[in-house]
């Protein structure tokens, strides 16, 4: 049977980094409108962590199908957001206590800012260089990973400084020397450009998403902390990717001694349900005036009921663990693989979110190939992956978690084969 053309009334403002049209999923797998199967280790950019359409998530969203699509919190409360407050006070830092639902990543970063600045009575947020915290027009300005998520939008909101992020495989340095010039370049900021009285929040992802899929060390995470808490500042943790077990620990903060004052989730939450959430202190959140933000959709009942079995399922099925699990055999295969391929200058990254970097014979990001061996991944071996990066030179590996020990081993010879055939 044919299938229906594309149409020609959808926005093409959409990146696109396949032409697949799919039918359905389900766990790591795709299929297309053809009937062709895909392993899908984008993971819809790491938001399906308990895979696509996971039985307990569906059965959840349907049940609350028959009860309420819609009861906005304005004006009555259904007892699912109190749960889902209550479950994730249970599961993340210590210091989050209180919550505020949302839809999207980029929403949640700017109730993040929003909260910040209405708490603290001040203007300006200080980031880092690569991060992407969102495409809203305060979340876009905070975001330095790639020019064109900013490029044809200026003037950007003001009030956003940028530090440098301690990138050592790219700057050459040690770990330790990259680490400690950037926690002396955050003070000097704190010096000549925002001072700390009128500095609100620090924001910073525990692993760099856009930005190449760099774990921050923990020295610099830590450190970063630390600067914050001696000025007076809020330190906002950017979740959104990291976490919901995508890096091996349900949250990525937890592998640090930090505990943020705000803490941004999205993404994994509800296992594609559009819903998304910042925790923060109750002192702090305390401060908010109500009726000084909201949201219609905010808490949504589907929503919720999606994010209750999504964490439901992650705790008790064995996801997080499988997570880590198939991390870590992603992981050895792929630094095995680097092994015999100098293109691969690096491999890193915590748990299930793990990059591949490819170079030329001189050590320059060599984004060419980095395509060529995702194009053949998915023309050859129907594996979809995804690149990010500043240069566009890194392979990010985002499996659903529920993925299996055998789809890795295909995963692995898919890469292999394409790096072979584009060498």
């Amino acid at each position: 049977m044919s299938q229906p053309s594309p149409s020609t009334h959808v926005s093409t403002v959409w990146g696109k980094s396949t032409n697949l049209r799919v039918s359905h999923g389900s766990g790591a797998v795709v299929t297309t409108v053809d009937g062709e199967d895909y392993l899908d280790y984008s993971s819809g950019i790491g938001v399906v962590n308990t895979g696509h359409c996971h039985p307990k998530v569906v059965a959840a969203i349907q049940a609350q199908a028959e009860k309420f699509l819609h009861a906005q919190v304005n004006c009555y409360t259904h007892t699912l957001i109190d749960e889902l407050a209550d479950k994730l006070a249970s599961i993340t830092p210590a210091s989050i206590e209180k919550f505020f639902f949302t839809n999207s990543g980029a929403e949640a970063t700017e109730a993040a800012v929003k909260l910040a600045k209405f708490a603290t009575r001040k203007p300006n947020i200080i980031v880092f260089e690569g991060s992407f915290h969102g495409r809203t027009h305060m979340a876009m300005a905070m975001t330095t990973s790639k020019s064109v998520y900013r490029a044809g939008y200026a003037p950007l909101p003001g009030g956003v400084f940028v530090s440098t992020f301690p990138y050592h495989f790219q700057t050459g340095e040690t770990e330790a020397a990259a680490v400690e010039r950037c926690l002396h370049d955050l003070e000097l900021l704190l010096k000549r450009q925002t001072a700390p009285f009128e500095t609100a929040a620090i924001v910073l992802e525990p692993e760099l998403g856009e930005g190449g899929y760099i774990p921050c060390p923990k020295a610099f995470f830590e450190g970063v902390a630390r600067i914050a808490r001696e000025n007076d500042i809020l330190f906002v943790a950017d979740e959104v990717q990291t976490g919901f077990g995508r890096t091996g620990k349900m949250f990525a903060v937890e592998h640090y001694d930090v505990q943020p004052d705000i803490l941004v989730m999205a993404k994994g939450l509800a296992s594609g349900f559009p819903i998304s959430a910042i925790g923060a202190r109750a002192e702090i959140m305390n401060r908010w005036v109500a009726g000084s933000h909201g949201g219609t959709y905010g808490g949504n009942p589907m929503g919720c009921a999606a994010a209750l079995a999504t964490i439901d399922v992650m705790l008790n099925d064995g996801v997080l663990a499988n997570g880590a699990a198939r991390g870590a055999q992603l992981s050895h295969g792929l630094s095995t693989l680097a092994e015999t391929n100098p293109c691969i200058g690096d491999v890193r990254g915590f748990g299930a979110m793990i990059a591949t970097e490819f170079v030329d014979p001189h050590g320059k990001p060599d984004g060419a190939r980095t395509s060529a061996v995702v194009a053949h991944c998915l023309s050859e071996g129907k594996l979809i992956l995804l690149t990010c990066g500043t240069y566009g030179n890194v392979v990010r590996w985002i499996p659903p978690l529920v993925t299996t020990e055998n789809q890795v081993g295909v995963a692995l010879e898919a890469f292999a084969a394409a790096l072979a055939a584009t060498a």
